[in-house]
C-alpha cells in the first residue's frame, strides 16, 4: 500500500514591526526620546505627582504631560476617565497604530505588561474610603478605572478597534513578556498583527515602597558604575505594532525592523536578589539566540535591564560575560534608564524601542552618568554618543520575583 508522502511543516511566519509608540520623561514620541537616548540626556526632576518631603530621596524621571489628548474616537467623557498611566498608554499606542498606519477592521489583539496599572486611583480610592467613609463620589469609577484591562479596552477604544486583551503582571519583565507573547501568537498563526508593550506610572505606594526597600539611589542612578548606589524610578509607556511579514507585504507597508528571538525563564533564587552567577539571565538570553538563530557574535548592542543597584548589575555582568565569551571584550552595552529611571511594567518594551531606534538610525544609545565600571563588567559601557553599524541588537528586563526575559530585534534593509 502507498501512503501519501507527509509534507515538511512550514515554517513560522517571520514578525516584523511596523509601528513604534513611547512616552517618557524624554518627551512626547519617537523623535525626543531618540534624541535624548543618543545624547544620554538625563531626564531625571523634583517629583511633584505626591508629597515626598519625608523621603530621602525627591526626585524621578516624571513626564511633562501634555495638555490636551490628540483627537482619538473616545466621547470627551470617556477621555476624561483615562488616569495618568492611561493617558501614557494611549499616547504610545495611538503613536505606533498611526506609524503602522493599520485600520480598524479585522481583529487586533492587545497585549501589555504593567505593575502598577491604575495605581494612583488606587490610592485615591483608599484616601477617600479612609478619610470620608460616608462619601462615595467617583468611588465607583476609581474601582473601575484601577483595573489595567479597563485602561486598555479604552485605549482600544480610542483607535476604534476591537480584540482580545492580555494584561502580564510579573514585575519588571512585564513589557517585553508582552512583546514576546505577541511574538509568539503570531509566529504560531493565532494573529496576524498584535498591539504590544508596557507601560506604568508614578504611584506614591510604589515609590514609597522601592525607599522603604532602600532600593533608590540618594545621588543618581549609574548602572555598572562601581560607586553605583540603588535605582531611580521612571514613568512612561512603549508599545510596538507586530504583524506577520505576510501580512505587512500584502499591504505595502514600511517595515521598521523585525523581531527574530524571544526568551524568558524564572530565576528562583530569592525573592528580590537574582542569582549571583546571574543563572537565569544567561538562559534566557541563550533562549532568545537559539530562537533567532543568532550566537553573541552576531549580536551589536545590548540594551541592558542595567538598574544601578549593587547585586543586580553584577549578576547581569557576570551573565552576559559569561554568554558573550570572547566577544564581550568588544560588545557595546548600555541602559537607557540612566536617563528615563526604571519604568517597572514599560522598562522592558521601552528597551525594545530603544533598539529599534539604534536600529533604524545607526547609533548607540549613551548611557548617562557613567565613570568608573565595575569590576565584573568584562565589556565596553557606552557612555560618550557616537555612530555604529547596529545590525542586531538584544533587550534585556529581570524582574523582582525572578522573571527575566530578553528580545532580539533585527535590522530591516
Amino acid at each position: 500500500m502507498l501512503f501519501p508522502a507527509c509534507s515538511a511543516p512550514s515554517p513560522p511566519p517571520r514578525v516584523v514591526i511596523t509601528g513604534a509608540g513611547i512616552i517618557t520623561a524624554l518627551g512626547v514620541g519617537w523623535k525626543p526620546n531618540a534624541e535624548g537616548f543618543r545624547a544620554g540626556k538625563s531626564a531625571f526632576r523634583p517629583i511633584t505627582q505626591f508629597d515626598v518631603s519625608r523621603q530621602r530621596v525627591k526626585t524621578a524621571a516624571e513626564i511633562e504631560l501634555p495638555a490636551m489628548l490628540p483627537p482619538t474616537r473616545l466621547s470627551p467623557w470617556r477621555a476624561a476617565r483615562l488616569d495618568r498611566a492611561g493617558v501614557m498608554l494611549l499616547l504610545a499606542a495611538q503613536e505606533a497604530w498611526q506609524q503602522a498606519e493599520w485600520q480598524s477592521d479585522g481583529d487586533l489583539p492587545l497585549i501589555l505588561g504593567t505593575t502598577a496599572g491604575g495605581m494612583a486611583l488606587g490610592e485615591a480610592y483608599f484616601r477617600q474610603a479612609t478619610q470620608w467613609p460616608s462619601r462615595h463620589r467617583q468611588q465607583p469609577s476609581r474601582a473601575i478605572h484601577y483595573q489595567p484591562q479597563v485602561q486598555a479596552r479604552l485605549v482600544l477604544e480610542a483607535l476604534g478597534a476591537a480584540g482580545s486583551i492580555t494584561i502580564i503582571s510579573n514585575a519588571c519583565a512585564s513589557g517585553s513578556n508582552a512583546i514576546g507573547q505577541a511574538w509568539d501568537s503570531i509566529r504560531r498563526g493565532q494573529a496576524q498583527r498584535v498591539l504590544a508593550g508596557g507601560y506604568d506610572a508614578l504611584s506614591e505606594l510604589v515609590f514609597s515602597g522601592f525607599a522603604a526597600l532602600q532600593s533608590l539611589s540618594p545621588t543618581v542612578c549609574r548602572p555598572f558604575d562601581a560607586h553605583r548606589d540603588g535605582l531611580a524610578l521612571g514613568e512612561g509607556a512603549a508599545v510596538l505594532a507586530l504583524e506577520s511579514l505576510p501580512h505587512a507585504t500584502r499591504r505595502g507597508a514600511v517595515i521598521l525592523g523585525e523581531l527574530i528571538g524571544y526568551g524568558t525563564a524564572i530565576d528562583q533564587h530569592h525573592l528580590t536578589q537574582p542569582h549571583p552567577q546571574g543563572n537565569i539571565a544567561l538562559a534566557v538570553m541563550q533562549q532568545a539566540c537559539a530562537a533567532a538563530g543568532v550566537v553573541p557574535e552576531d549580536i551589536d548592542y545590548i540594551n541592558a535591564h542595567g538598574t544601578g543597584t549593587p547585586l543586580n548589575d553584577i549578576s547581569e555582568a557576570v551573565a552576559i560575560s559569561h554568554w558573550a565569551g570572547r566577544r564581550a571584550a568588544t560588545l557595546p552595552v548600555s541602559s537607557t534608564k540612566a536617563s528615563v529611571g526604571h519604568l517597572l511594567g514599560g522598562a522592558g518594551a521601552a528597551g525594545a524601542v530603544a533598539c529599534l531606534m539604534a536600529l533604524r538610525e545607526q547609533w548607540l544609545p549613551t548611557q548617562a552618568a557613567f565613570e568608573t565600571p565595575d569590576a565584573a563588567c568584562s565589556f565596553p559601557i557606552v557612555h560618550e554618543p557616537q555612530d555604529a553599524v547596529v545590525n542586531v541588537a538584544l533587550s534585556n528586563a529581570f524582574g523582582f520575583g525572578g522573571v527575566n526575559a530578553a528580545l532580539i530585534l533585527r535590522r530591516w534593509v
